[in-house]
């Protein structure tokens, strides 16, 4: 796993030694999950048919005899640099197939174009939204020697459920039930196969001690290992959200397996196989014994085998028996542990009958969803709840800086604009360099307008501006100017929205729109239609889902404008239906307009109609790992040809100092921690 970090952080700089590193990581798992399938605990323990003290030592020596077979297998395999454990980040690595990015670059650099874009597809089925990769994957199929073959992933033995899924689904589209129901079979086994696997990598992984988990009072060595085995038995039950979330998706579908069975159960009944159907019928039934259409559904069976009373009295599938018996008998111990032992623990199935719940959970449970209730019927309350963690209101740190709006004049949460964050000469600075360097589309891979037709847009970034810069091309002193304007808006946000943790800036755009001339007559469109920053926009429901595409680790939104000689492009606040608008903020140079990134601030613009608005787009994040790895490297470059990064004022007063780069590949090992961020094609405001 030392080979795994080094081939992460250097694999752009030595392409060539490091393609076997992926193959190790899948090597290993399937090594540890052999040994733990060669170590099975047996029937008794399984049962718990045995009582008694001497029962409970006789499975502590099993239990210690087992953890010792199971190194002893793991070890005649792997290396001891091998068995090590690994960081989160490089756990989220795999999960996310980052690996593959990699490897795309490796391939590509030894010029072997169909196994560059195996990889290539392979990761972008698990980053969908990933804009780069996507246009990358074009190419490759323009290009010679590649054939549709390449585009094929890799993973899909781990994701072969899926396939199957998908194929069913088709076969159903067409009434060709026959093959339905022999996809959905296949379906169901591999998703029962894929849970089973991903239960046994429970058991050879390390699980949180107690305190990692947020208990104080865990002392005594029979309350740790209790705590280790409520870890272990939480790990397994997740392994059914794991195995029903889709590569790329961050939410499973729920009741993943009961729906396989429901889709089967009909199939079967319409490709003629009435027995199997009654089969199936009475599996999905171990879920839900009371749902009225199943149980319907099974006298129309009973009545259409008529007097076929062996077929009636067919059984459900013993899997899943054992399957549900199982988790059961888990669920149990698990709420025992949240009612007993102050154990945090989400259930994640639907299906858990209320029998199994503890009644002192289920009455707080009752109250909190009382609550809730009472607070939806207040009306629109529910749209003023920002969990965001930011409260309005703290100081403001820069000499000259004012606030021109607060919340209450914003009619919003977590809103403010202040006024006087740049001079006139920086604005006009800043506004050289984008006419000199902007590119048009920069951010949205050379289209016009990501938006709106009536208008082209320029963008620059930071990396960019000092590349350019080093060429020669823009001024050194703007490029640095437009790194230090990012800095100055995170201390002023940070100090005004009392961050309670630190604030990273996790991406900075120089953004100008202009309008086209001649084709703004009876314009009726927005510059920038109604969204939210970090979830998914629905308003018809008014929900705001916080999953791929959008940009779920943004925590924190700023605008800081350059110019106001235009027509148009006001920013303007609205609820969540997208309508109804509840504030607007005229640009102007040195205002910025700074707000949380979540489902309480839905933002637009209007359109542009006139001349060229500009202006400084950022974001900012609570988790280091998505902060903006392209200003460490900007910084890496200043530092690699001698230059120091600018310290900024605001620094100083909040204590903190800004440590630079020494190397330009210190900047690529941190930017290759960062969690797949798209480089390409960034919304804007």
């Amino acid at each position: 796993m030392k080979l795994l970090h080094y081939f992460i952080t250097e694999v752009k700089k030595v392409y060539y030694t490091h393609i076997p590193v992926y193959s190790h990581f899948l090597e290993l798992r399937d090594i540890s999950t052999r040994c733990c399938m060669k170590t099975k605990m047996p029937k008794i323990c399984e049962d718990y048919s045995a009582e008694g003290s001497l029962w409970d030592l006789w499975v502590l020596d099993w239990v210690q005899q087992r953890a010792e077979c199971l190194r002893f297998c793991v070890g005649r395999s792997v290396t001891l640099a091998g068995q090590l454990p690994v960081s989160s980040d490089i756990e989220y690595e795999f999960s996310s197939r980052n690996p593959y990015n990699f490897l795309q670059v490796t391939y590509y650099k030894l010029e072997k174009l169909q196994k560059a874009a195996s990889a290539a597809h392979t990761y972008f089925v698990a980053n969908p939204s990933h804009l780069e990769m996507r246009n990358n994957i074009e190419k490759y199929r323009r290009m010679e020697g590649v054939t549709e073959e390449a585009f094929q992933d890799r993973e899909i033995e781990n994701e072969k459920h899926w396939v199957l899924y998908d194929a069913a689904v088709q076969h159903e589209a067409s009434s060709d039930w026959v093959h339905a129901v022999e996809k959905w079979k296949a379906c169901v086994n591999e998703t029962l196969r894929q849970t089973e696997e991903c239960r046994l990598q429970c058991e050879v992984a390390s699980q949180r001690l107690p305190e990692d988990r947020g208990v104080d009072s865990v002392d005594g060595v029979f309350e740790k290992s209790a705590a280790l085995s409520l870890s272990l038995l939480s790990c397994r039950q997740s392994c059914v959200t794991q195995v029903a979330t889709r590569p790329g998706r961050i939410s499973a579908q729920e009741d993943y397996l009961p729906t396989q069975l429901e889709h089967l159960h009909i199939a079967q009944f319409k490709a003629g196989d009435i027995s199997g159907a009654v089969r199936t019928l009475r599996s999905l039934l171990l879920f839900y014994p009371s749902d009225k259409d199943s149980l319907d559904n099974l006298q129309l069976y009973y009545e259409t085998l008529g007097g076929d009373t062996e077929s009636q009295g067919t059984q459900p599938a013993q899997e899943i028996v054992r399957y549900i018996s199982r988790s059961l008998q888990e669920k149990k111990l698990l709420y025992f542990g949240m009612e007993n032992l102050d154990f945090s623990f989400t259930d994640p199935d639907l299906w858990t009958p209320e029998d199994v719940v503890p009644k002192s959970l289920m009455e707080n449970w009752r109250a909190e969803k009382e609550k809730m209730h009472e607070k939806i019927k207040e009306g629109e309350q529910q749209e003023e709840v920002d969990d965001s963690g930011f409260f309005a209101g703290g100081a403001v740190p820069r000499v000259g800086v004012t606030i021109a709006m607060d919340e209450l004049v914003l009619n919003g949460t977590n809103r403010v604009v202040l006024d006087g964050v740049m001079t006139e000469k920086e604005c006009d600075r800043v506004l050289q360099l984008a006419t000199a360097a902007a590119s048009a589309g920069d951010g949205y891979r050379g289209r016009r307008s990501p938006h709106t037709p009536h208008e082209t847009f320029e963008g620059l970034t930071v990396l960019r501006a000092v590349k350019l810069a080093q060429d020669g091309l823009v001024n050194q002193s703007d490029a640095k100017l437009l790194h230090e304007l990012g800095e100055r808006v995170r201390v002023l946000l940070h100090s005004y929205f009392r961050s309670p943790s630190g604030l990273f800036i996790s991406f900075t755009h120089l953004v100008c729109r202009s309008a086209v001339a001649g084709d703004q007559e009876g314009r009726l469109d927005l510059s920038h239609p109604v969204h939210v920053d970090n979830c998914l926009l629905e308003p018809e429901t008014k929900q705001c889902w916080r999953e791929p595409p959008a940009f779920i680790h943004r925590d924190l939104s700023a605008i800081l404008y350059l110019n106001d000689n235009f027509d148009g492009g006001e920013l303007f606040f609205t609820n969540r239906d997208a309508k109804t608008v509840t504030a607007q903020v005229k640009p102007s140079c040195g205002r910025l307009v700074g707000f949380s990134s979540g489902p309480v601030n839905p933002h637009g613009v209007t359109a542009v109609t006139n001349g060229r608005r500009c202006s400084l787009a950022l974001w900012f994040t609570k988790e280091k790992l998505y902060r903006d790895m392209e200003r460490e490297e900007a910084e890496a470059l200043w530092a690699a040809d001698g230059q120091s990064v600018v310290k900024k004022d605001e620094e100083e007063a909040e204590g903190s100092a800004t440590t630079t780069r020494n190397a330009r590949s210190q900047a690529t090992k941190e930017r290759s921690r960062g969690r797949g961020r798209v480089t390409g094609g960034k919304d804007e405001l």
